[in-house]
């Protein structure tokens, strides 16, 4: 049986004009992407964003406008489901929890399962240093749209 999997994600910046990004090691991979994650079951998108960002971050968010769905195939890394990926603008109250690093995949040593943010100047973010197409996709959206002028 064909099986999709529905994740959603928030792009988050700071005052700095700087996005953050969610470096994960999980089943043996080592991926760059933005905070979020899978859509559990009875769940809405807004619901399940801000749940995530509740669960890995430890703050409430506030979702300001919806930037982009997935829109060509995506196989799991993980598993042979189909992803659809869809991307929010958000932004936070309170403060981010977690551990914070300026270096990519700076990983506690000997944990199979980390987690690790790190905040990147929006003008150097590339979307190479995203791991997964349809991260690099939304990046793309979202850059080519402030290009004409959003403001977010």
């Amino acid at each position: 049986m064909d099986r999709f999997t529905i994740r959603v994600y928030g792009f988050l910046f700071n005052d700095n004009q700087e996005v953050l990004i969610s470096d994960e090691r999980e089943a043996g991979l080592e991926f760059s992407k933005f905070p979020g994650g899978g859509l559990e079951y009875g769940e809405g998108l807004l619901e399940g964003l801000q749940r995530e960002f509740s669960e890995e971050c430890g703050v409430e968010i506030e979702v300001l406008r919806h930037i982009h769905t997935t829109d060509f195939f995506v196989k799991s890394a993980f598993n042979d489901n189909q992803v659809i990926g869809i991307y929010y603008l958000v932004r936070h109250s309170g403060t981010l929890q977690g551990r914070f690093s300026r270096k990519r995949f700076d990983f506690e040593e000997g944990k199979d399962l980390d987690q690790v943010f790190r905040w990147v100047s929006m003008d150097q973010l590339n979307e190479k240093d995203l791991t997964f197409e349809m991260d690099r996709a939304a990046w793309r959206v979202f850059m080519s749209e402030k290009s004409h002028g959003l403001e977010f």
